[in-house]
C-alpha cells in the first residue's frame, strides 16, 4: 500500500513538474528556460526534478513526449473523420495547453530541433498515417493516395499554418484556418461519399473536447445534425482536464 502511494504522488509530481517546465519552455524558448524558473513554478525541490529528469534536455524531451501519453480522439466509424478531429482538437487546444503550445515551439526551434530528433514532428506524422492506412483499409481514400507521403505532407501544412498564426494573431485564428486546410486538401484524398459527411469547421475541435469532457464525467453527450460523429455544446467544455 505504502509503494502505491509512493508512486501515485511519484507520477502527480513528474506531471507537476512537466507542466511547469511547459510553461517556462514556452515563454522563453530552450535556451532561456532555467531549471530554477521550472523549480519556482512547480513549487518542488530541484532534488525532485533531477529524480525525474537527469537534464534540461531530458525535460525538455519529456515534454514534447507528454501529448502523446493521452488517448486521443473516440473512434469514429468514418477513419477519416477521426482523422479531422484529431487536427481540429489540437488546433482548439494549441492556445490553451502548455504542454501543445511547449511542443510546438521545442519541435521548430533551430537551436533544439537536431537534439530533440525532430521534437513531436516524427510522432505526429506517424499517428496520422496510421489513421489513413485503416481509411484506406475502408475504402475511404481515392486510389492514388499513399498514407505515408500524405500524412507528412498534412503535419507539414499544418505547422506552416500554426507558425503563420501565430506570428500574424497569436493563434487567435488557429481554428479557423486549420479548418480552411482541411477544407482544401481532404477533396485531393477522400472518396467523395466520405467527402460530403466530413465536419470540417472551425467549432469542429472544440465539439469534440466536450464530447470527451463529457465521456470522462459518465455525461451524455447530445449529438447534433451530424448523427454519432456529431458535436457537443460549446458549455459542456466546463472544467474539462487538457492534456
Amino acid at each position: 500500500m505504502v509503494a502505491v502511494v509512493r508512486q501515485e504522488r511519484a507520477i502527480r509530481t513528474r506531471r507537476l513538474i512537466l507542466e511547469a517546465a511547459a510553461s517556462v519552455f514556452d515563454e522563453f524558448g530552450y535556451e532561456g528556460a532555467t531549471i530554477g524558473e521550472v523549480v519556482s513554478r512547480a513549487g518542488v525541490t530541484r532534488g525532485a526534478v533531477y529524480f525525474h529528469f537527469a537534464s534540461k534536455r531530458d525535460l525538455a524531451q519529456g515534454v514534447v513526449e507528454e501529448q502523446f501519453s493521452q488517448d486521443g480522439v473516440p473512434e469514429r466509424s468514418c477513419k477519416l473523420q477521426e482523422f479531422v478531429d484529431t487536427g481540429m482538437v489540437v488546433a482548439h487546444l494549441m492556445p490553451r495547453d502548455p504542454l501543445l503550445s511547449a511542443g510546438a515551439r521545442l519541435s521548430l526551434g533551430q537551436d533544439v530541433f537536431d537534439d530533440l530528433g525532430g521534437g513531436a514532428i516524427p510522432g505526429w506524422i506517424g499517428r496520422m498515417e496510421a489513421m489513413l492506412q485503416v481509411a484506406g483499409e475502408r475504402g475511404e481514400l481515392l486510389s492514388h493516395v499513399v498514407p505515408a507521403d500524405t500524412a507528412w505532407l498534412i503535419i507539414a501544412a499544418w505547422t506552416g499554418v500554426q507558425i503563420q498564426s501565430q506570428k500574424l494573431s497569436g493563434r487567435a485564428d488557429l481554428e479557423l484556418r486549420v479548418s480552411a486546410l482541411f477544407q482544401h486538401l481532404m477533396p485531393s484524398i477522400a472518396v467523395p461519399g466520405v467527402l460530403g459527411s466530413l465536419q470540417m469547421g472551425p467549432e469542429r475541435g472544440a465539439q469534440v473536447v466536450a464530447e470527451i469532457a463529457a465521456a470522462r464525467t459518465g455525461e451524455d453527450a447530445p449529438d447534433d445534425e451530424g448523427g454519432e460523429d456529431g458535436g457537443v455544446p460549446e458549455e459542456a467544455r466546463a472544467g474539462i482536464s487538457v492534456g
